[in-house]
């Protein structure tokens, strides 16, 4: 798993302290090309990995990286499904029906309409996969040696104690793309827990992890006795707790947490993208291609 990793929140309007400034990003990135500018100036900063939801415009982007394949020889896809957004909204537009004929496969629509609904609900192992299925078709062709389950997902299951859940999709992305699974969460240390009872060992897990404990449930010491103890691979993301700490100081700080993986970032601007990159590289002592 490369250790610096390029994120999307930017791209769609997401930012945890300020609506002024996503509503701001959202107008910039209207359309692909607005975001494939600044995901090239990433990648050509060494950055290889786009690690993104399904949104529908990131099937855009997975078109244009798929017909230039010399251009992005070592480009990567770390997809994050589902986009929760985009099925909610569906329902709201359309209704349940039709949103499963967008987005499902079409036995599962037809199981719907021949009455076989009890049928379907037993069989929960099986509906996963075929959404995962779903979500994973805009990436054919392209490298995704890592697929994750959004936090809005692993942490329903987490509370529901549907521990087995979380299995069935690390074999699936396994047994089918020949890609190891991750997981979002907002809770570290219980997700990992969880993980272990089911026969997830050494986890990939991307978490909010930061100086100033930023929406990390169970708080700081908890996640750094955590990652210190090898029993899994973290990801730390809003490592500058959407701006809230200045770069060389939330860099430094997270970089020093022995036993972290990788970071994934976001920025806009080539700029941004230069000195997160530099810092991480310096704090780590990586080489600049690295």
């Amino acid at each position: 798993m490369e250790r610096i990793l390029f994120g999307d929140n930017q791209f769609f309007g997401i930012n945890h302290m300020s609506e002024e400034k996503a509503r701001a990003q959202a107008m910039q990135f209207k359309d692909a090309a607005s975001i494939m500018r600044v995901l090239d100036r990433a990648y050509d900063a060494g950055i290889k990995v786009f690690m993104c939801t399904t949104h529908d415009r990131v099937g855009e982007i997975a078109d244009i990286v798929r017909a230039n394949p010399e251009r992005y020889r070592d480009f990567e896809f770390y997809p994050c499904m589902p986009y929760a957004h985009k099925y909610a909204n569906s329902v709201g537009e359309v209704g349940m029906i039709e949103t499963l004929r967008r987005f499902a496969p079409s036995s599962i629509v037809e199981t719907l309409f021949t009455g076989a609904i009890s049928a379907m609900t037993q069989d929960m192992d099986k509906l996963a996969c075929m959404l995962v299925d779903a979500e994973m078709k805009r990436f054919a062709g392209l490298k995704t040696p890592v697929v994750f389950l959004q936090n809005v997902v692993t942490d329903l299951l987490l509370g529901l104690k549907l521990h087995k859940m979380l299995a069935v999709f690390a074999r699936h992305v396994e047994e089918k793309y020949g890609a190891e699974a991750g997981f979002i969460t907002m809770n570290l240390p219980m997700l990992v827990d969880a993980l272990e009872t089911v026969g997830v060992k050494n986890p990939i897990v991307c978490a909010n992890i930061n100086k100033i404990g930023f929406r990390m449930s169970g708080g700081i010491d908890a996640y750094r006795d955590l990652i210190g103890s090898g029993r899994c691979r973290a990801i730390a993301m809003s490592v500058f707790a959407s701006g809230a700490i200045p770069p060389q100081e939330a860099i430094d700080w997270v970089c020093n947490l022995n036993g972290l993986q990788s970071i994934v970032f976001g920025a806009s601007s080539a700029g941004n993208i230069r000195q997160s990159k530099e810092l991480i590289d310096r704090a780590w002592g990586l080489s600049s291609t690295q």
